[in-house]
């Protein structure tokens, strides 16, 4: 432990002596009998506590400890008097002045007791200062690091655009463009992988809420339990493990978005929850009784008909019609082939700059090659092939080869031109609604001849309307 510095002040000697043989043992001493030679003692030196005696010729004990709390206000002050100046006292005891005051004569070892806890208060106010300080300093930090990753996530969500020249993509597009200044729930539904996060993120960016947050939580991720209280928040004690009150997402996100992906997992209890504070913006957390008030935006998603999950009883009829206020529905990859180019090179370009390489297109083989599979995977999958093209394609140009999905060959057993052929003609029934006439224009080629590789490539014939084939 740090040997603390006492001052003693009094203009007599013989009380400078004693007190000096007092506390000589425990701390370092300086002394003085006059008020200004101890204020400039104690503006040179690191003094933990003034001993001082109240009537002094120069100035009182009481006016020196005032000036003392200017120079060090962490000092402890303590005042020796022989006399019953009660006002004066009381009145520097009010203003701050003085610690404790102690009566002549003193007891020698209840004064070493009053000086050891009162160093140990000097002690305890250094100690909090200090860990005051060190807080600042984390917070500062944390509020940088805050800004650097607010202005990250700031920057991307800049940068996010919805990709797509096709029909299916532009309605998509003029729906969100209806709905992005509304408050009201939407539900974005669609096949894994098309792209409803993004989406999301989207129209929370081009909402009057882009400057607050943007939260999401997938449903099918977390126990029940662990998902209640992620969403709603707890109380300290209210489960086992639950050691402090914790803030849900609800509050965390509120003036802002909280996206609920795979809300078809969520579990009945809780939506019976979700429901009232869609319905009312109040909540309470797991644990308490207070209901707390906020404003957030929900944008669920399922890749599920959450329609025929009401009918079979996996979902509420109520939440439901609640969260499709506003329902927009992303087609798969197969539906909009269009867009694959402008897709892709989108992906390159993000890949390039998370690989760091400088690949800046692909051949003209390449690009046909990925507009001829049909992607159950979607977009996702688009991406996850241009990395592995890029990884496996040396130069500054994705070439054809064999980063393309072999299995999808395989399972057809078809040549690759077959399979690019086949998705060709699948793409252009589904875009003419299986009129094969409108088919084989399109292709250039004779209806025989287009029947003819439909049943070679086992294409789905339920969906023709030709009055001149006959099924």
């Amino acid at each position: 432990m740090k040997r603390h510095s006492l001052l003693i002040v009094d203009d007599e000697k013989e009380i400078l002596r004693s007190l000096t043989l007092t506390f000589m043992q425990d701390y370092e001493i300086f002394t003085t009998s006059s008020g200004t030679e101890a204020l400039d003692i104690l503006a040179k030196q690191d003094i933990a506590l003034i001993l001082a005696d109240q009537r002094m010729p120069e100035m009182t004990g009481v006016e020196l400890l005032a000036k003392a709390l200017l120079i060090n206000p962490n000092t402890i002050r303590i005042i020796l008097t022989g006399y019953t100046d009660t006002a004066a006292l009381i009145e520097a005891i009010n203003q701050g002045h003085i610690y404790q005051y102690i009566t002549k004569p003193w007891e020698r070892q209840a004064l070493r007791v009053t000086v050891k806890r009162a160093l140990e208060s000097y002690e305890i106010v250094l100690e909090n200062q200090r860990l005051i300080k060190e807080l600042q300093i984390i917070n500062a930090r944390l509020s940088d690091e805050n800004t650097f990753l607010r202005r990250e996530v700031d920057m991307e969500l800049q940068n996010i655009r919805i990709i797509g020249q096709s029909e299916a993509m532009r309605q998509v597009i003029a729906t969100v463009n209806q709905v992005i200044n509304s408050p009201v729930s939407i539900l974005l539904t669609g096949e894994t992988g098309v792209g409803k996060t993004l989406l999301a993120r989207y129209i929370h960016h081009c909402s009057p809420r882009h400057d607050r947050l943007f939260i999401e939580q997938n449903c099918g991720a977390l126990p029940e339990a662990l998902l209640e209280s992620e969403l709603f928040g707890h109380k300290r004690g209210a489960f086992t493990g639950a050691t402090q009150d914790r803030k849900g997402l609800f509050e965390a996100a509120h003036g802002g978005t909280l996206f609920l992906d795979e809300i078809s997992e969520m579990n009945p209890a809780l939506q019976v929850k979700l429901l009232h504070i869609l319905q009312e913006g109040k909540f309470r957390r797991l644990g308490e009784n207070e209901t707390r008030q906020v404003d957030v935006r929900i944008i669920a998603a399922t890749n599920k008909n959450l329609q025929v999950a009401v009918e079979n009883g996996q979902f509420r009829a109520d939440l439901y019609y609640r969260i499709n206020v506003f329902p927009i529905h992303i087609p798969p990859l197969r539906e909009r082939m269009d867009d694959i180019p402008s897709l892709a090179q989108h992906c390159l370009a993000k890949q390039c700059r998370k690989l760091n390489l400088s690949i800046t297109d692909f051949s003209a083989e390449a690009m046909q090659s990925l507009c001829s599979y049909d992607y159950p995977g979607n977009v996702r999958e688009l991406e996850n092939l241009i990395e592995r093209a890029m990884i496996l394609s040396p130069g500054n140009q994705i070439q054809d080869g064999e980063w393309f999905p072999v299995s999808m060959v395989e399972s057809t057993g078809l040549s690759k031109p077959q399979l690019i052929e086949r998705t060709q003609i699948k793409r252009l029934l589904d875009l003419h609604q299986g009129n094969l006439t409108q088919v084989a224009q399109a292709l250039k080629i004779s209806r025989t001849t287009l029947w003819r590789r439909m049943k070679e490539y086992c294409l789905q014939l339920e969906s023709v309307r030709d009055p001149d084939v006959s099924v």
